[in-house]
């Protein structure tokens, strides 16, 4: 019996002690547990005293009795919040006293206008300044009753972005707390079309579907178009449409019969003729608010300049004929070196006031805000002297060609256009007017003979060429010393078939964009050379073949073979490499022909830019150094000079030929070219690759920068 008491102590004493870290057992029962009535009942009332909560992260807003997240009751607020750090607010409703605030209509209160963060967080200081002045003309903020103006910002510094951010904002808010407008319109050049899908894309990631209509046939582009235009209501599925010039012109019918909210027109210099039917066709749509994006407002003339301020915002500058009367030639005659003091006050006068008029419309910044993001730019005026060929060609073309009666005080007449052409085309080389020698047209007699004996055009032919020479050493040391690339533009075709024949020669690998490539293909073409593993050396560009707008930072070097008489098409060619993304120092060479009709015609553009920047960008003291009457000039050779716009600009900087004086300070590559770098011998340049070629054919070089070395990339 003692032996089976002891197991039960045992047992007991177990019992007795619990265990800290566990729980004791629940007794197993086949019985049902139940929860006491009374717990039960206090859990189901707290579920249903608890207030309905919105699915919603972070949802702040009141709610009214029957609603469920869908209406907010009280005040209307803005679509983001104006008061986040950074956020950009281009509309702030007036300050309202408490007793204001009691009487106002909840349901009509104006509310903040604020730019979403997803593009105010990329948009650099001076855009963000752009995005509200272009915000304020199109909400008619600026001039009472006029809804348009003009982004006249020099190339590269975000024009698209900012007329994005403009797109979007209008598409979804206004102080009215409803979309501005319902749908928008960009009207572009063809090769522009897939930029700007590509750029809406970039910026807005998926959150708007624009329709970009960029070739198909009639019937297919019509019933886009007119399903575009029967969008309606708050949420339109393609709110923006792109569309070339081109199409537009040819479906014009289909989109002027509903309305557009904002029409924007990309390049729109080519609206610079209002009896043209693109801008008649435009014109007529029933559209107030327009936006005309050109980074050169200005070109030949002001009666141009006119047309596009008109197209914007009519009636603010009067009637064509007013508008001449009162601005145009008083400001002409001012201009005109030959003017007198009286005529030169008059002209800076109607100057002021038509400055203070479009400003109100009007905004343009230069690529100086540029320097604080981009590397160094060395832009060189190259003057190469003509072999004996050329100059024997030349000279025998003006003794028999007789067209400097037909120059009347600057005025071109339509027969001796073609006589400055051949004579432009034996500057590029003489292979180009080598057929005129063989049918011996006028001005060509008997100047077969001149050539060389055996002479093909199937050969290049360099060393009959100053600038051609020249372009084959700077190519060839560029190649050998660097990994840059280079862009080669010229206003000939022929010119650019030369190029590719050197390239073949020189076992150069090319890309050449011209007017016959397709624009899907384009684009393909330029992002293959931009990317840096790409192995092609050489981008060939015709300034006419929609140049404008592409994107080459793949490249830092780029050469402007022949000047055209337009400065828009050059600075927009020149414009390809130093833009946003370039990381290496640019170097822009613009070759001319020393004494010869290039050289005049590059005297002419800055007759044109002296003008331009006169008017858009207000610099009083652009030197008036060119007379019209100058003009008559062109058929003439001078054999003697090194640099005939040297010589006329009478430089006071340079003695026998020499820079005794450094550019004034705070001068750059914008300036006049008399505040220039002049260079007589290779000494004073900056650059390796044309000191290298210098001895080919180099007469005389201008160069400046863009900024100095320690402001460039921060």
């Amino acid at each position: 019996t003692r032996k089976r008491q002891k197991p039960v102590s045992e047992t007991e004493s177990r019992e007795c002690y619990r265990s800290p870290f566990r729980k004791p057992l629940a007794q197993l029962t086949n019985r049902p547990h139940c929860l006491d009535s009374s717990q039960h009942e206090a859990f189901i009332r707290s579920i249903l005293s608890k207030p309905f909560k919105v699915p919603i992260p972070n949802y702040k807003g009141p709610l009214g009795l029957r609603a469920l997240g869908i209406k907010r009751a009280g005040l209307r607020s803005p679509l983001h919040d104006p008061f986040e750090e950074g956020a950009l607010v281009l509309y702030e409703p007036p300050l309202l006293s408490a007793h204001d605030q009691l009487k106002i209509d909840k349901d009509k209160a104006p509310v903040h206008v604020v730019v979403d963060p997803v593009l105010s967080r990329v948009l650099r200081p001076h855009q963000r300044e752009g995005v509200k002045f272009l915000w304020e003309c199109v909400t008619s903020r600026r001039i009472p009753g006029s809804h348009g103006c003009i982004m006249a910002d020099e190339m590269g510094l975000g024009k698209t972005l900012q007329c994005i951010t403009l797109m979007w904002t209008l598409l979804r808010q206004s102080p009215d707390c409803k979309p501005e407008i319902e749908k928008a319109m960009v009207v572009s050049p063809s090769s522009l079309v897939r930029n700007w899908y590509n750029e809406v894309e970039k910026w807005l990631g998926g959150r708007i579907q624009p329709l970009a209509i960029d070739g198909g046939s009639k019937e297919e582009i019509d019933r886009k178009l007119v399903g575009f235009m029967n969008q309606r209501g708050l949420r339109v599925p393609s709110p923006i449409l792109i569309i070339s010039y081109e199409t537009f012109r040819l479906h014009a019918e289909a989109v002027q019969k509903g309305s557009v909210g904002l029409v924007i027109c990309d390049e729109g210099h080519r609206l610079k003729n209002s009896e043209n039917q693109t801008y008649q066709a435009l014109n007529s749509l029933n559209t107030p608010r327009r936006v005309l994006i050109s980074g050169t407002p200005i070109q030949n003339d002001l009666l141009e300049y006119f047309s596009l301020v008109h197209f914007v915002n009519s009636g603010i500058l009067g009637t064509a004929q007013e508008f001449k009367r009162h601005f145009e030639i008083p400001i002409l005659k001012g201009r005109d070196a030959d003017a007198s003091e009286a005529e030169r006050h008059k002209g800076e006068e109607r100057l002021k006031e038509l400055i203070s008029i479009v400003n109100r419309c009007l905004i343009r910044r230069t690529s100086d805000i540029l320097s604080k993001y981009l590397p160094v730019k060395i832009e060189q005026v190259v003057c190469c002297r003509l072999t004996p060929l050329q100059a024997e060609l030349y000279k025998n073309f003006l003794k028999q060609a007789k067209p400097v009666e037909e120059l009347k005080e600057g005025k071109i007449s339509v027969s001796s256009l073609s006589s400055i052409t051949s004579l432009k085309k034996l500057c590029n080389h003489p292979a180009l007017i080598y057929d005129k020698c063989v049918e011996e047209e006028e001005g060509f007699m008997g100047a077969l003979d001149l050539f060389p004996a055996g002479y093909s055009t199937k050969s290049v032919e360099p060393q009959l060429s100053g600038k051609m020479l020249v372009l084959d050493y700077i190519l060839a040391v560029a190649k050998t010393t660097s990994n840059d690339k280079v862009v080669l533009v010229s206003n000939y075709t022929q010119t650019l078939d030369l190029f590719e024949k050197l390239c073949r020669n020189r076992r150069y690998l090319y890309v050449r964009l011209d007017g016959t490539m397709s624009i899907k293909k384009r684009a393909k073409v330029v992002e293959r050379f931009n990317s840096p593993s790409s192995p092609e050396f050489i981008f060939m560009l015709s300034s006419k073949a929609g140049g404008c707008g592409l994107n080459l930072i793949g490249a830092n070097r780029l050469v402007m073979f022949d000047p055209d008489w337009n400065p828009a098409n050059d600075e927009q060619a020149m414009a390809r490499v130093w833009r946003d993304g370039q990381k290496k120092t640019c170097y822009i060479y613009r070759l001319l022909s020393t004494g010869t009709i290039e050289e005049k015609i590059f005297q002419r553009q800055t007759h044109k830019k002296a003008l331009s920047s006169c008017v858009v960008d207000e610099e009083q003291d652009v030197e008036r150094h060119f007379s019209l009457g100058e003009l008559k000039e062109l058929f003439t050779l001078n054999e003697t000079t090194t640099s005939d716009t040297h010589d006329k600009i009478k430089c006071r900087r340079c003695v026998n030929g020499h820079q005794v004086r450094p550019p004034p300070d705070g001068s750059d590559c914008t300036s006049d070219l008399s505040q220039w770098n002049h260079c007589a011998d290779k000494r004073g340049l900056q650059d390796s690759v044309l000191k290298a070629a210098w001895d080919a054919a180099v007469t005389f070089t201008f160069h400046h920068h863009s900024h100095e070395e320690q402001r460039g990339i921060p």
